[in-house]
């Protein structure tokens, strides 16, 4: 039986603070116990990420679909499997949890409840890296959600480990968690004057990720496999 819009709501804003939390807590004491070694805390901060990411999705995926990013909702959307009208709750949700995520790091590690990034991200590689990451992130989650939706914890979680690796942006890839990191200076802080062209890369790949995955695998076809 499909659960009530707010205790889906609820669940996506739940999902979205605790990554929040995972993110920006694993960066604070990565960088902490690394000693200034910044591939050993980047190696800390991807593990607890996709860590955490596998176990929310196992968890909220039966009661929201575990978005917790908006370019997901959307292409969810498009794909018709999230209703249109239910999409600004989805992302108001994401948004909201977000920042209790950055908030909730800050407090378990002793720091202000937000302070704006001073960490420069810009440039055109930074920016194609957000595209390049986002494509891949929603091209899994669509591929697998039609085709192996058992393996979509497990798929996500290695794919945003790896691409914490081979992007040159350590792959944000979600418009609120670029939005929500940029008010923590930490280690995977980013400035806010760089949230508006991450955000624009990570559309731009979601939308592309979402129009292959339309050709790729149109309903009719996948429904087979199902």
């Amino acid at each position: 039986m499909k659960l009530t819009l707010p205790k889906r709501v609820a669940a996506e804003l739940l999902g979205t603070a605790l990554l929040l939390a995972a993110i920006v807590g694993s960066g604070i004491m990565g960088e902490r116990l690394a000693a200034g070694n910044v591939a050993l805390a980047l190696l800390a901060n991807s593990i607890a990420i996709g860590a955490v990411l596998g176990a929310l999705i196992a968890t909220f995926g039966p009661i929201s679909g575990a978005h917790f990013n908006p370019v997901v909702t959307l292409a969810s959307a498009v794909q018709q499997d999230t209703q249109l009208r239910e999409v600004p709750f989805y992302i108001a949700a994401q948004i909201g949890g977000s920042f209790l995520g950055v908030a909730t790091a800050h407090i378990m590690f002793g720091l202000p409840l937000f302070f704006v990034s001073l960490h420069d991200r810009s440039g055109s590689a930074q920016i194609f890296s957000e595209a390049v990451a986002t494509f891949g992130l929603v091209t899994v989650i669509l591929s697998c959600a039609r085709l192996r939706p058992g393996a979509v914890p497990l798929a996500v979680a290695g794919y945003i480990t790896g691409a914490c690796w081979f992007t040159a942006s350590t792959s944000f890839a979600n418009p609120v968690v670029t939005l929500a990191r940029s008010v923590s200076d930490t280690f995977v802080g980013v400035s806010p004057l760089n949230v508006p062209a991450f955000v624009v890369a990570q559309l731009a790949g979601a939308l592309a990720a979402t129009v292959l995955c339309r050709w790729l695998l149109p309903k009719e076809r996948t429904r087979q496999h199902e």
